[in-house]
């Protein structure tokens, strides 16, 4: 099969396509073609670093050449024997974690990955990104039990995991301050932002404004000056949490009515309730995925140099082969 096989840690180009073998689930797995897989700013850094060799090492991926990628969609082309969640031809998106291997024609994952029926109404291109972008941004959304009429500021708003939390969001009927760079606040309305901020131009933490719920999904906001701009009770969504943060966050939690909330990972139950949760939205045509732009797999190390500028608007996708409808 084709692969983008990662040679060694540096810059776009180490990623090379290369035939490998094709894998074959063990009793517990799934055989995925996979038609879409996306390029992130973490799957960039995973490439800059040699993090991917350690994953090989300890056992979190499989033996061979190494190969990134973390979400994908694709259709089951065969399971192992003590399959019960899954069958063959079944529709689905998944994230393959510390696993990777998502930039290649298929995969193995156990069906108790993080694994779902992708929504009836969309591509494979657009079903990827559900994988981490959505599933992060309704994990948050829904722990934060976001109310109609709360004020809810989402910082870091137009990348993958941004532009799913602003449309998740107004489904709840709160009103959505976005926070990104002037280039978009155009799709950021677009979507459904209530209000748009330039950070490059305004400090959002001086507006004087307070909120129900912020959403930092970069991790790049000041912790004190953020959580001044809560309400009495309200929540600090940490999408990229450093150590810092996720101790002054318990500190928080536990003096004050505010509570921060860090990423986690979560059970298999809490994927499966969050996945059923985006499809009903997708399929109701009330949330859609972002595509920026999308590339062949061959193209593989050119989408690693556009997602490396810092300019991308929601997701960037990568397509193999012809693509089935949906």
């Amino acid at each position: 099969m084709k692969a983008i096989v990662w040679t060694k840690a540096g810059p776009p180009d180490v990623l090379q396509l290369q035939e490998v073998a094709k894998p074959a689930p063990k009793d517990n797995e799934v055989l995925i073609r996979i038609y879409a897989t996306t390029v992130s700013a973490a799957d960039c850094v995973l490439r800059h670093s040699n993090t991917a060799r350690l994953f090989s090492l300890f056992g979190a991926i499989r033996p061979g050449p190494i190969i990134l990628g973390q979400e994908l969609a694709g259709e089951i082309e065969a399971v192992g024997t003590t399959v019960t969640r899954f069958r063959i031809g079944d529709q689905v998106f998944a994230w393959s974690a510390l696993r990777l291997g998502a930039y290649a024609e298929y995969t193995c994952l156990s069906e108790t990955a993080v694994l779902a029926i992708k929504p009836s109404n969309q591509p494979y291109a657009e079903a990827a990104p559900l994988a981490l972008g959505g599933l992060d941004a309704a994990y948050f959304l829904r722990i934060a039990n976001v109310q109609p009429g709360q004020k809810v500021l989402i910082v870091g708003a137009g990348g993958s995991i941004g532009t799913f939390a602003v449309q998740i969001a107004k489904t709840f009927a709160a009103e959505v301050t976005a926070v990104d760079d002037t280039a978009k606040l155009d799709l950021l309305r677009s979507i459904g932002a209530d209000h748009a901020i330039d950070y490059t131009k305004e400090d959002f933490t001086q507006s004087g404004e307070t909120y129900d719920v912020i959403f930092d999904v970069v991790g790049k906001s000041s912790f004190s000056r953020s959580v001044k701009m809560l309400t009495p009770n309200g929540l600090y969504l940490l999408g990229n949490p450093g150590l810092s943060h996720m101790i002054r966050g318990k500190w928080l939690s536990w003096t004050s009515g505010k509570k921060v909330i860090p990423w986690t990972t979560r059970a298999a139950s809490q994927y499966t309730e969050d996945s059923t949760f985006l499809k009903t939205l997708i399929e109701a045509g009330k949330i859609k995925s972002v595509i920026d732009k999308c590339y062949p797999l061959e193209q593989t190390a050119e989408a690693h140099r556009y997602v490396e500028t810092g300019h991308k608007k929601g997701s960037v996708t990568i397509t193999l082969g012809l693509q089935p409808s949906a």
